[in-house]
């Protein structure tokens, strides 16, 4: 005889509570819509500045680099000097270099501007979120990381939308210009957060490492983006590669000697943070492909040949279901544990993926795009919100900062590393066999870290587990 499962309690969040994932929400916000609204955006701007595919890639990948290869250095300096005041100088330096790329005329300005863009990014992603797990505590931190998970994934998901709107009716341009509005309003609502002391102090910063994070990567992804130009045995691309994994090696040793590391690799011997971290750089290899890949084939000529809003349009399914579901998902997995729903995610987000193996000639949105976004967006609503908390409920929150950077730069790491591949992946042209090969790459993606997440993660001591799940195991 089997008992039906007591109610979920519900979190409520207080007013200084709401007040604070109003301004992470916000703060995140922009580095979000940044990251995902350049996808419908990248023929019109490859039209507008030249370059073809290659200048495609680096305007997505010069953010990637500085945000991902940053993200640390900025984690440990939100730890040392306090989140508001990182995100203070996070926002101004966004919105400066937001105009910057609003009004780029070349294609090496545009790569510069978003290079410096992403690197304002990393210093807003990671204070946000350890803004939330620094001030709200229990079933009600939760719920909290449930809402900005909505939001900011809503952002990534819903800025192909807005990229279409701008690139169609008014100018690619304008959809980096209007940054200034929300971070203008996320600075004023920063007056009204009761102050708190957040520095620690003798906290050291490793410059040294940041730097070696951030020259590996960055020489790393301009081998793999310009490989197919003059292939591996040329001294242009081994040489970048080699200096690249060697600078990134060098890193890795480094954090292992000085005393305050950007990367603390002790982190890595808990159980749920290095699990939720490799989980997340599966499934976050194929959000990024996935995004960049469909934006980009819908508008093909040889394709469905959408307009950009059309293509954008394609992807609202999933922001309608993040922001009705997730942060419902956060509660739940705050009762049961994150192991089930960060296993059923990827999965579904997998399935979905594999729908999109239906698109052909000749095309139609309905039967063929439509049933994917809709479990695409099921997946994401189950996954997203456990993944985050999984993570960082697994350390402290004294070193919420830094495992928030972390996780973030992994996250974009990922999504680095697959659109510097891009071309492989694809054949070398993003027609239909193109497009279909990405799919399979990106299904198959999901799946392993739907995998990841069920053989690795435990749920904390506590916390249900699913009828049939094995007891939760500390580690």
């Amino acid at each position: 005889m089997s008992t039906s499962p007591a109610p979920v309690p519900t979190a409520a969040l207080t007013a200084p509570q709401r007040l604070v994932v109003l301004i992470a929400i916000l703060a995140s916000f922009v580095t979000s819509l940044d990251s995902s609204v350049v996808n419908v955006a990248l023929p019109a701007i490859a039209r507008d500045l030249g370059g073809g595919l290659s200048t495609q890639q680096w305007t997505v990948d010069a953010y990637l680099v500085t945000l991902s290869a940053l993200m640390l250095l900025a984690g440990s300096i939100a730890d040392a000097y306090g989140r508001i005041f990182i995100m203070r100088i996070g926002l101004v330096a966004f919105g400066v270099s937001s105009i910057a790329v609003g009004i780029a005329w070349t294609p090496e300005i545009m790569v510069a501007s978003r290079a410096l863009q992403g690197a304002a990014g990393a210093f807003l992603l990671p204070s946000s979120l350890a803004l939330i797990t620094s001030r709200i505590s229990g079933k009600a931190q939760g719920k909290a990381i449930g809402v900005w998970t909505a939001a900011t994934t809503g952002a990534m998901i819903v800025g192909p939308l807005l990229g279409g709107l701008f690139t169609d009716y008014l100018s690619w341009r304008y959809v980096f210009l209007i940054n200034v509005i929300p971070i203008g309003l996320t600075l004023w609502l920063l007056t009204k957060l009761p102050d708190r002391q957040e520095s620690r102090a003798g906290v050291r910063i490793d410059w040294l490492g940041g730097a070696a994070a951030a020259i590996g990567l960055g020489l790393a992804v301009y081998a793999l983006i310009e490989e197919p130009a003059h292939g591996w045995g040329a001294p242009a691309i081994w040489v970048p590669l080699a200096l690249g994994v060697a600078f990134f090696g060098f890193f890795l040793w480094w954090q292992t000697r000085v005393p305050s590391p950007i990367l603390p690799l002790s982190l890595f011997k808990i159980r749920n943070f290095w699990v939720g971290n490799v989980a997340t750089l599966f499934i976050y290899a194929a959000l990024s492909l996935n995004g960049f890949v469909l934006g980009i084939y819908l508008q093909n000529s040889d394709g469905p040949h959408l307009t950009a809003t059309l293509a954008g349009l394609s992807s609202l399914p999933i922001t309608v279901l993040m922001i009705l579901l997730s942060s419902r998902m956060g509660s739940l997995a705050g009762t049961y544990g994150p192991r089930v729903f960060m296993t059923v995610g990827p999965l579904l987000l997998g399935i979905g993926a594999f729908l999109l193996l239906s698109v052909g000639s000749p095309f139609s949105y309905w039967t063929q795009v439509l049933p994917s976004m809709i479990v695409m967006g099921l997946g994401l609503s189950v996954m997203v919100a456990p993944l985050t908390s999984a993570i960082l409920g697994a350390v402290g929150p004294e070193r919420s900062g830094i495992a928030s950077a972390v996780n973030n730069a992994v996250s974009r790491v990922a999504g680095l590393i697959v659109i510097a591949l891009l071309s492989t992946i694809v054949g070398g042209t993003l027609n239909l066999a193109g497009f279909h090969s990405a799919v399979w790459v990106t299904a198959v993606l999901f799946i392993v870290g739907g995998v990841v997440s069920w053989m690795g993660i435990r749920n904390p001591p506590g916390e249900a587990a699913p009828a049939g799940a094995p007891a939760a195991a500390k580690g």
